[in-house]
């Protein structure tokens, strides 16, 4: 066998193995992006003072509907759960300020809120009792 005497290269562009880094603009985007506002830190430090919790789903729906509730409210709702455990309810409705709040007494959380112009012609379900404040 004859061996050629030309050597033949193949330019081909290399790529790297894993992707690039976002540039920093769209890095630094995503981080505020998910960093948590004042409002949202504030409300979840009174939220664990009361013993009650919100779900995420809650929580989010009290700042959609820009519901605001200060320690006196929490101490209020925190009774309406008592009174309602005391009765042996497992689920509730708690009605207070036009707001409708569905809590799991058991769990002590709140599952779900909604205010006033929400309110109307809503069926809530697999609820046991309700509590107006």
């Amino acid at each position: 066998m004859k061996m050629g005497s030309k050597i033949q290269l193949h330019r081909q562009p290399i790529l790297p193995l894993r992707p690039l880094e976002k540039p920093a603009e769209e890095a630094n985007k995503t981080k505020k992006d998910k960093t948590p506002s004042f409002k949202e830190i504030l409300q979840s430090k009174i939220f664990e003072k009361s013993g009650l919790k919100f779900s995420k789903h809650a929580q989010e729906r009290l700042i959609s509907r820009n519901i605001n509730l200060n320690e006196t409210d929490i101490v209020k709702i925190n009774n309406a759960v008592d009174k309602a455990a005391e009765k042996g309810v497992k689920d509730s409705l708690i009605l207070f300020n036009e707001v409708a709040f569905v809590i799991s007494i058991k769990n002590r959380t709140v599952i779900t809120a909604v205010d006033g112009e929400n309110l109307k012609e809503n069926v809530f379900t697999n609820i046991d009792g309700a509590v107006i404040i």
